[in-house]
């Protein structure tokens, strides 16, 4: 049980460190206990490090640490991208020679078509452009969405790109160029979830989450067999068997004792129930993210207005029905079946706009949370997701 004990700690620490770095720093989690640890991983022990380094090296080690920490996080490089091909490898090599005799001509079917999906969506999703916006498809790019000139107005320039910033897009500072509808930079794939590939990460985490399952539910079927096999006397089924143990501890050590006896099957299988839930979790929160009609790095940005929301600073009035677009920062036509309705800025001072030239007709009227704006990128659910998933992108007619 020893091994099975360590493996099991080690995956729990691994799975729960792995949440923290990658939904801490979430709006949803930014008040709870993870995102206090976040805050402590990422920034009170870094500081910390770098003050008693300062006293001891004059600062040496830290900036040789933090030099390595800026090639690994903002450089492109596939080292994440091969640590996970070679966990998945791996495990596959570890759990199937014993299971595979075991397994029925079905279940061996299923396994090697849920085996081969994940490698082939991480593939398409690293190797596709994620929507890279240049000089030649800037026109393209700009005619996919309108601004809703909330959180995205027209006329800002990237400052490396020396592009104008289509509406919904981000400047990467990993990939060094602007992507259109920029998810995130996943170093998983070491590559953006943008436009140009979001469908294929999505079906990653899907056929991943898949065959995790699949390899925890044929694992603990086989183990289960061998419980069986081996003590006939306590019954067939999970129940008989729950009920003829004289405890809890007997229960699990007859799982203990399967697992003994297979090591290499049973550790793949506790791995998979336990990064199970690591994955369906991320691939729930991107259904959230089409559900509301936005993205990872767009809220992001509604958190911030709610925070400014809370203290009174935002107002909102409508656009006039006949605004005249300016050609030179705005596209004049897109492919988006919605205009914004509504402008939404921000006061230093917490009372309504005084600049006569600003945009909208009739009264500011003060917003206090995101209910009161409208977010024109929600179409409904069905929509949205036929926005992720409509294939590969056509010439916008402008």
């Amino acid at each position: 049980m020893g091994l099975i004990r360590n493996v099991a700690i080690f995956v729990v620490l691994i799975s729960f460190f792995t949440f923290v770095a990658f939904f801490g720093r979430l709006p949803a989690l930014r008040n709870t206990p993870i995102g206090a640890l976040h805050r402590v991983i990422w920034i009170h022990i870094p500081r910390t490090f770098r003050a008693i380094d300062q006293r001891l090296t004059n600062g040496r080690l830290s900036s040789s640490v933090n030099g390595l920490a800026h090639t690994l996080w903002n450089d492109r490089h596939p080292v994440v991208l091969i640590f996970f091909l070679l966990l998945l490898f791996v495990s596959e090599v570890l759990f199937l020679p014993p299971a595979w005799p075991l397994m029925a001509t079905s279940t061996q079917v299923a396994a090697i078509i849920l085996i081969v999906l994940p490698y082939i969506f991480c593939y398409l999703a690293a190797s596709s452009d994620p929507g890279h916006i240049t000089p030649s498809n800037h026109p393209r790019e700009m005619a996919l969405y309108p601004y809703d000139f909330t959180i995205f107005y027209p006329g800002h320039h990237c400052r490396t790109c020396h592009l104008l910033k289509p509406a919904r897009s981000k400047h990467c500072s990993i990939c060094k160029r602007c992507v259109a509808k920029q998810d995130h930079h996943c170093i998983f794939i070491n590559n953006c979830v943008g436009y140009g590939n979001i469908h294929w990460f999505l079906l990653l985490l899907f056929t991943t989450g898949l065959l995790i399952a699949y390899a925890s539910y044929t694992g603990l079927n086989l183990l289960w067999g061998e419980i069986i096999q081996a003590f006939p006397d306590r019954g067939t089924s999970w129940l008989d068997v729950f009920r003829k143990s004289p405890s809890w501890s007997s229960y699990f050590g007859l799982w203990g004792w399967a697992m003994q006896q297979m090591t290499r099957m049973s550790a793949v299988t506790l791995l998979c129930l336990l990064t199970n839930p690591l994955v369906w979790g991320l691939l729930g929160y991107h259904i959230y993210l089409i559900w509301a009609g936005t993205t990872t790095n767009e809220s992001l940005k509604w958190s911030d207005w709610q925070a400014e929301m809370k203290e009174g600073f935002v107002f909102k009035r409508k656009l006039a029905e006949d605004r005249q677009k300016d050609l030179s920062i705005e596209p004049a036509w897109t492919r988006w079946p919605a205009e914004s309705q509504q402008t939404v800025v921000r006061t230093e001072d917490g009372r309504p706009p005084q600049d006569p030239r600003a945009m909208g007709v009739g009264d500011w009227q003060r917003v206090w949370n995101l209910a009161e704006i409208e977010n024109l990128y929600d179409l409904g659910f069905w929509d949205n997701l036929g926005d992720v998933f409509r294939g590969p992108r056509r010439s916008a007619r402008i």
